[in-house]
């Protein structure tokens, strides 16, 4: 069977849409977080710089659309042009699989606040397969066009499931990935009721995020949208695509324990499927782009995970957590470290789990702790992704 090719990246993110350029920045460990909303109770979130939808919608085309879909649009087609813009793909056989946590928040934040008038395009504004549904108008795509909602493995979940239709012959080419955009006053206020959200020192706000570190807190909302283009390494060899890593396993479980308390022995069950599907042992993957959350629990729970499933080999195992310098985009979260870690691969290098001064010893592990980290022999790397709900979605990439 052949292995499913990863041939194109696109990313809009708190870092920029350049792909390249964000892995570059995450490994010199520049923050994109910082303060927002002068007017809450000190939240900091990883938000996009400047984000100019001009390049991709008119005016016209604007109505009606949130953000979040905005970015879908905009990082989907920065991945189909990265993958070299193929045109001989028949649009049935051209299939779109997006993760989504909560749709369009900019949508309903306006028609809760905007007193007696409720815009129109509401509904479809701010339904959560809205993003879908305009990358799949955009690139023309008529196969099968879905969307994933299982909060934070929700996009992570969508690049398996669009592997899945790859292996089985169902599409030709599959666009992959999520788009989150939940900066806004109301679902800040709702992450800050359930104490998750990371605390910081005045003008401290870029360190805030903490994994697996002693004194860390919680962690930062971000904003943004991640796409792979995915496709047979056969189809992509005819084509002559360039291809950045192979996705050679997935794992996907469920906790059935809890709604928002991770799980252990879950987690463990979606590790071992991905290693059984890849024909891989533990030792074989040098690099684990964790879900690591930063919160107290959620830390202590992967660490005890990874334990399980990898035992004397988990000194070898290199972890770090991204979203100390990018935040925790939600649904898009798993699409955006996926993205990192084939990166990772791909340059064999290992970005850095920042802001961890001192390691919690619950949370032992052979953390990335310094900057530019080469890793010469890299051949194999997962990306984790758990949710609330109990969702466990991982996925193990190597070296095409």
């Amino acid at each position: 069977m052949s292995p499913v090719a990863v041939t194109g990246l696109g990313v809009v993110s708190p870092h920029g849409d350049d792909a390249l350029a964000m892995f570059a920045a995450l490994m010199r460990a520049e923050s994109a977080v910082k303060a927002v909303f002068p007017e809450l109770p000190k939240p900091a979130a990883a938000a996009l710089t400047p984000f100019d939808e001009s390049r991709w919608f008119t005016k016209l085309q604007l109505v009606g659309v949130d953000r979040v879909s905005q970015l879908a649009v905009a990082a989907a087609d920065l991945a189909m042009r990265d993958a070299g813009s193929p045109t001989d793909i028949a649009a049935e056989r051209l299939g779109v699989f997006v993760g989504c946590g909560m749709g369009g928040a900019a949508a309903l934040e306006a028609a809760y606040r905007g007193g007696a008038r409720v815009p129109p395009l509401t509904i479809p504004a701010f339904m959560p397969n809205a993003p879908a549904s305009h990358v799949a108008m955009r690139q023309r795509a008529e196969g099968p066009v879905l969307t994933y909602s299982m909060a934070c493995a929700s996009s992570a979940v969508a690049i398996a499931e669009a592997a899945k239709a790859v292996r089985a012959g169902e599409v030709d080419l599959a666009i992959a990935g999520g788009s989150e955009a939940l900066i806004v006053p109301g679902v800040v206020l709702a992450w800050q009721a359930m104490q998750t959200l990371a605390g910081f020192a005045p003008d401290a706000a870029a360190s805030a995020v903490r994994p697996f570190a002693t004194d860390r807190s919680g962690f930062a909302l971000g904003e943004g949208a991640a796409f792979v283009v995915l496709e047979s390494d056969d189809h992509a060899r005819r084509r002559g695509a360039r291809r950045y890593a192979s996705l050679v396993g997935w794992g996907l479980s469920c906790d059935a324990t809890h709604l928002t308390k991770p799980h252990a022995p879950g987690q463990a069950r979606a590790l071992r499927a991905a290693l059984r599907m890849a024909g891989l042992q533990p030792r074989d993957v040098g690099y684990c782009n964790a879900h690591g959350t930063a919160t107290r629990i959620g830390d202590v729970v992967e660490r005890d995970a990874l334990a399980s499933v990898w035992g004397d080999d988990l000194d070898r195992l290199r972890v770090s957590s991204t979203k100390a310098l990018h935040g925790h985009l939600l649904g898009a979260a798993g699409a955006l470290e996926a993205v990192i870690t084939v990166l990772a691969l791909h340059q064999r290098q290992l970005p850095p789990n920042a802001h961890c001064e001192v390691i919690d010893p619950a949370c032992q592990l052979s953390l990335v702790l310094n900057t530019m980290a080469a890793a010469p022999d890299l051949d194999a790397a997962i990306s984790n992704s758990f949710a609330f709900g109990g969702t466990n979605s991982v996925l193990l990439f190597q070296r095409a």
